[in-house]
């Protein structure tokens, strides 16, 4: 299954320099935060909005070495993947740039609406 992250470039670049990635709320949390594909835009516009140094990571969970769960932390029924755990880079099966509109609206790549 494939799920998603967004992620500033700067995080990204590190993150590759450092071989994983660990944002601040796997220490804060204990997991990091994804979306499904369907999710990516409302939580884009919901935490990033007016930004344009954003990238998308696709995620296999197949490849991940930490634990994926579905669940909703913050109440509701919408559940969204958290990974337990360090983002192994090798599950990264692509990095997309994720730049709104001059609008500010974000729209899914179009290679991913494909998939």
């Amino acid at each position: 299954m494939l799920i998603y992250h967004i992620i500033p470039q700067n995080d990204w670049r590190d993150a590759v320099e450092q071989g994983s990635y660990q944002p601040e709320s796997l220490a804060s949390e204990g997991f990091i935060h994804f979306s499904k594909k369907e999710q990516v835009i409302d939580t884009a516009h919901r935490y990033y909005h007016g930004r344009t140094d954003m990238q998308l990571l696709q995620v296999d969970t197949d490849k991940a070495v930490a634990q994926v769960k579905f669940e909703n932390t913050h109440g509701g029924e919408e559940l969204f993947p958290h990974l337990y755990g360090l983002l192994n880079l090798d599950s990264v099966t692509n990095v997309y740039e994720l730049t709104p509109d001059q609008n500010g609206i974000f729209s899914l790549p179009a290679r991913i609406e494909k998939e």
